[in-house]
């Protein structure tokens, strides 16, 4: 891996590690050195991917958190850096989708979906912020977009704005943070097939679905990989407010 890529020397924090699109960042980075830390609110689901990167000879330290709780959030973000030292690049991962047409969303589920996307998102990012700034050190903020906060879907409303705000929130916070050397970029992911969603794209909306990718596949998990690395290391040095996209075209048609 050439030098321009290296996190050896970052203390990395990823929301939402338990599964999914977070487990793979934390397998990717803590794979090329960097020293992860697993946060999410289920602790047991992280310990076996704690003890997977652990075994591989890799740094990692699981920490429960509920991002929607800002108490939790600097809770977790203490235990964190008591564990592995001062974060030094977060990871904006969790977030949740309830699927229903707007009218049948109640305020139950439109707090739930914007609780957990956007203001867990904002409010892990400015804790983390605000400890960088205290110890004048150089940060680096990667929030997780999507392709639906420029786009929409039917039956995902709450969602698509939760991803429209963090693209807004990723410009705010990078043109109040460049100021304090804190970059923050954020990775929006088009369609890809995680455990969550496994069963779908064998259904004929599935199949639908990819017709409409150029690529005419859904991504994988490590589709992502490059991107991730680029953002989480310092081969991203002169980006900030950036938002890339990796989604096989989607957004082209």
């Amino acid at each position: 891996m050439s030098a321009l890529f290296d996190v050896a020397k970052e203390t990395i924090l990823i929301t939402g590690a338990s599964q999914g699109l977070g487990r793979q960042f934390a397998r990717v980075l803590a794979g090329h050195g960097a020293a992860v830390v697993l946060a999410a609110r289920q602790v047991v689901k992280l310990k076996s991917l704690e003890d997977e990167i652990r075994g591989k000879g890799g740094r990692a330290a699981a920490v429960q958190m509920d991002v929607t709780d800002t108490a939790s959030i600097a809770k977790a973000i203490d235990a964190a850096e008591a564990a592995l030292g001062p974060v030094t690049v977060l990871i904006n991962n969790a977030g949740i989708a309830v699927e229903k047409l707007a009218v049948e969303q109640t305020e139950a589920d439109w707090d739930a979906v914007i609780g957990a996307n956007l203001k867990g998102a904002y409010f892990a990012a400015t804790e983390v912020a605000r400890r960088m700034i205290a110890r004048k050190q150089e940060g680096n903020i990667v929030n997780i977009a999507s392709v639906l906060g420029v786009s929409v879907m039917k039956f995902l409303s709450p969602y698509t704005i939760s991803k429209a705000g963090i693209v807004q929130a990723t410009k705010a916070m990078a043109l109040e943070l460049a100021g304090n050397n804190i970059r923050v970029n954020a990775l929006a992911p088009g369609y890809i097939d995680t455990e969550m969603n496994h069963e779908f794209w064998a259904t004929p909306g599935g199949e639908r679905l990819i017709k409409r990718i150029p690529q005419r596949r859904v991504g994988a998990e490590s589709d992502l990989d490059g991107a991730i690395l680029l953002l989480a290391s310092q081969a991203s040095r002169y980006m900030t407010g950036s938002v890339i996209t990796v989604d096989g075209g989607f957004l082209l048609t």
